[in-house]
C-alpha cells in the first residue's frame, strides 16, 4: 500500500468500500478496519493466520492504551538557549519524549529505524483516526459521517507526526517548494505537501511539513494532515521547536526474536506497541504489540525527505514482521495454526509463490497473531522462505516489558 492510501484512510470522512488481502496487512486500512466492525470478525479472501515453532500463550493488550516507549528521561544538558547537547546513539533507540507546545502534543516515540525515529502528534482542536472505537461509540451511532463529527465534537480531523532524523539523515534541500525560514534561532523549511501526499497529486493547503535543525547537520520534521486548511498553522508548527529536547538513550524493545532470516536482508525499522514505520503511526493507539521491517539490500541513511515508508523506492525489496491481538485479524482465531498465503504479484522460478505472499501464525490460546507480510513491498522470496521466518520467531509476554529484547538483539537471529 502507498502512503496517500494510508492517509486517505486515516484522514477520510467516510470509510473505505472494498477491503482486499493488501488492506488486511497495511495499518491504516486495518485500523479503520477495526473502527467499522468494532473488533467483530469478517471474512476476506487471502488472509489466514498461523502458529509459532514453540507455542506461546499471550493475552492480549487494552485497544485504549496511551502511546509508550521509553522509560523517565534523564535531564538534558544544553549548550544555549536554542541548542541541546544530543548524546551518540545507537539505531533502533529512543533519544526524546513527548512534550507539549500549545495545542499540540507529542506522544513518546514508538517507532524507531536505522535513520530516525518517529512520534504521534495530537491537537486540541482536532481528532485523530489512530484508534478503534470504543463499544459506547458504536452503540451511540455506529460510524456514518454524522455520528463522526458528533463524536469528535465538530472537530476537523488532523493525522501528524514528528520524524527526528539521526545527523546527516534528512536533506532540506530536496523538500519541493520549500520555503526558508528561523525558528528559535534554528535554521528551518516549511512547504505545503500534496493531496494524500502523493507526489502527483495537485498541493493541498492542510497538508504541511515543517523541518527545523536541532543540532548541527541533524532535523527534525513534522508532517501535518488536516482537513482544515488553516489550522494547524505554520506558527503551530513551529511552536514545537523549542520543545524538543534530549533524553537518555533507551533502547526499543520488542515483544518478540527472531530465529531465521534469509542472507542479505537487514532490519530497517520497529516499532514499540505499534507495527513498523509509518503503519504503526497509522494505528498508533490500536493496542498492537509490535514489529519490524527488513529490507535487501540495506536502505539509504542519507538524503531523506520523508520516512522510508513515504519516499519512492524507498523499500524495494523486503518483508515486515507484526506482532498483534487477535483482534486485529478480520478472521476468527485458529489457535496453533500456521497459515501461508501467496501473493498477488508474481511466481518465482521453482514454482513457490512470492511477490506480496504472507503468513500468519496463531499463539496456542488464539490471543496473539505473528505475521511476517511482503505485500506491497517488492519482495522476492519464495513463500517457504517467509513461513520459515514466521515459525522461526520467539514471542514473548505482551503483557511484560521486562521480558521483551532490545531491538538490535531482537532483530539478529
Amino acid at each position: 500500500m502507498q502512503l496517500h492510501e494510508v492517509v486517505d484512510v486515516v484522514t477520510a470522512e467516510e470509510p473505505p468500500m472494498t477491503r482486499t488481502a493488501d488492506d488486511i496487512v497495511a495499518a491504516g486500512r486495518r485500523a479503520e478496519r477495526r473502527r467499522r466492525a468494532g473488533f467483530a470478525s469478517a471474512g476476506v479472501a487471502g488472509l489466514v493466520v498461523v502458529a509459532v515453532a514453540g507455542a506461546f500463550t499471550l493475552p492480549t493488550l487494552g485497544a485504549e492504551r496511551g502511546t509508550t516507549a521509553a522509560p523517565a528521561p534523564a535531564g538534558a544538558t544544553t549548550t544555549g538557549s536554542t541548542e541541546a547537547r544530543w548524546p551518540q546513539a545507537e539505531p533502533f533507540s529512543f533519544t526524546f519524549r513527548g512534550y507539549d507546545a500549545g495545542t499540540l502534543h507529542v506522544q513518546n516515540p514508538i517507532v524507531t529505524s536505522t535513520g530516525y525515529q518517529i512520534a504521534s502528534v495530537y491537537s486540541d482542536g482536532h481528532t485523530s483516526n489512530d484508534r478503534p472505537v470504543t463499544a459506547e461509540e458504536i452503540e451511540a451511532g455506529g460510524d456514518s459521517v454524522e455520528q463522526k463529527k458528533r463524536a469528535a465534537g465538530g472537530k476537523p480531523t488532523l493525522w501528524a507526526y514528528l520524524t527526528v532524523y539521526r545527523p546527516g539523515v534528512f536533506d532540506p534541500a530536496g523538500i519541493r517548494n520549500a520555503q526558508k525560514v528561523t525558528v528559535a534561532g534554528h535554521r528551518a523549511v516549511q512547504a505545503n505537501l500534496p493531496v494524500g501526499l502523493d507526489p502527483g497529486k495537485p498541493i493541498a493547503a492542510g497538508n504541511k511539513l515543517f523541518a527545523w535543525e536541532y543540532a548541527p547537520d541533524a532535523w527534525a520534521a513534522v508532517t501535518s494532515v488536516s482537513s482544515d486548511p488553516a489550522t494547524p498553522s505554520f506558527q503551530d508548527l513551529g511552536g514545537l521547536v523549542g520543545g524538543l529536547k534530549p533524553s537518555r538513550p533507551t533502547p526499543a524493545l520488542l515483544p518478540f526474536r527472531v530465529g531465521y532470516l534469509p542472507n542479505g536482508y537487514r532490519p530497517l525499522q520497529t516499532g514499540t506497541h505499534a507495527m513498523p514505520g509509518l503503519s504503526g503511526i497509522a494505528a498508533a493507539r490500536a493496542g498492537d504489540h509490535g514489529g519490524a521491517t527488513f529490507t535487501r539490500p540495506a536502505a539509504p541513511t542519507s538524503g531523506l525527505t520523508a520516512p522510508y515508508d513515504a519516499v519512492e523506492g524507498g523499500i524495494k525489496d523486503g518483508f515486515h514482521i507484526f506482532v498483534t491481538p487477535s483482534g486485529s485479524s478480520n478472521q476468527s482465531p485458529e489457535p496453533g495454526v500456521t497459515k501461508c498465503h501467496p501473493g498477488p504479484d508474481r511466481q518465482v522460478p521453482g514454482g513457490d509463490a512470492a511477490g506480496g505472499g504472507f503468513c500468519n501464525v496463531w499463539s496456542a490460546d488464539g490471543t496473539v497473531v505473528v505475521q511476517v507480510s511482503g505485500v506491497g513491498l517488492g519482495n522476492r522470496l519464495p513463500l517457504t522462505e517467509l513461513e520459515r521466518i514466521a515459525r522461526g520467531i520467539t514471542v514473548a509476554d505482551v503483557r511484560d516489558e521486562s521480558t521483551w529484547t532490545p531491538a538490535a538483539q531482537a532483530l539478529r537471529p
